[in-house]
């Protein structure tokens, strides 16, 4: 299962099915990729409003962990092998990996770890200035303050849609900037509703001349192998509860 920390409008069916098949064809032959996403609940406005999306990340994501998580579980119970939590921020993963057995994967720490393999020096980008100290936050908390060199904004979020060729053109020039000023061999783009959902990375780094990593396609990737080689978390250090799916929706007595 692949999931969005924002419940999915159904009017989007058809947006929703195209991105579906996008995150297929990331897969290897023989793995299936569902796009699911959490249940709406009440109070969900609140993280909607793009004012908010915007200014508070971190708390936007602590107020969908409940609903994320909920639905992880449910993924356990319905036979998923895997989910992967499509939010570059990594919302809710480390809270739903004590709720189930079946690996979680976030994509920044996947993508992070694999940029590690690959260079000792790497640049971030994300959406907005008011994200920028967020995500030296999880870099502090996933230990890779000595890998990331620098995380610059984008400056674009808001009618992202409209503005590809902005978009473009923003990525190459502050990617380029931070190749420049910290010699980085790789560039992870965070804020995946810009790259990959919109633009795809290849465009990206073929004006940058160092790796862009797919955030999605990793996420993915990594899932498989974790799979394929019976691998999850480690339950020493994240101890999974024996939750249900009812647990979460049923009525208080």
């Amino acid at each position: 299962m692949f999931i969005p920390y924002l419940p999915i409008d159904p009017a989007d069916s058809a947006k929703t099915a195209r991105r579906e098949a996008k995150l297929n064809e990331y897969a290897s032959p023989g793995t299936r990729v569902d796009l699911l996403s959490p249940d709406d609940f009440p109070g969900m406005n609140i993280v909607r409003d793009p004012l908010d999306r915007q200014v508070t990340p971190g708390l936007v994501h602590i107020f969908c962990t409940a609903g994320v998580v909920s639905k992880i579980v449910w993924a356990q119970e319905n036979g998923y092998d895997a989910v992967v939590q499509s939010n570059t921020f990594d919302a809710a993963v480390d809270a739903a990996r004590q709720a189930v057995k079946i690996p979680v994967v976030g994509v920044f720490r996947a993508s992070l770890h694999l940029a590690a393999t690959l260079t000792d020096a790497v640049g971030v980008t994300v959406p907005l200035e008011t994200h920028v100290n967020y995500a030296w936050e999880i870099v502090h908390r996933y230990h890779m303050d000595h890998l990331v060199k620098d995380i610059r904004p984008i400056g674009v979020y808001e009618d992202a849609a409209g503005r590809l060729d902005e978009i473009v053109e923003r990525n190459v020039e502050v990617m380029r900037g931070i190749v420049d000023a910290t010699r980085a061999g790789c560039l992870i783009p965070l804020g995946g509703a810009l790259v990959p959902q919109l633009v795809e990375p290849e465009e990206i780094e073929k004006e940058v001349g160092v790796p862009v990593l797919n955030t999605n396609a990793i996420g993915i990737r990594f899932a498989e192998m974790c799979v394929g080689l019976r691998l999850s978390h480690v339950s020493r250090t994240q101890a999974s509860l024996s939750l249900t799916y009812e647990d979460f929706t049923a009525a208080l007595s």
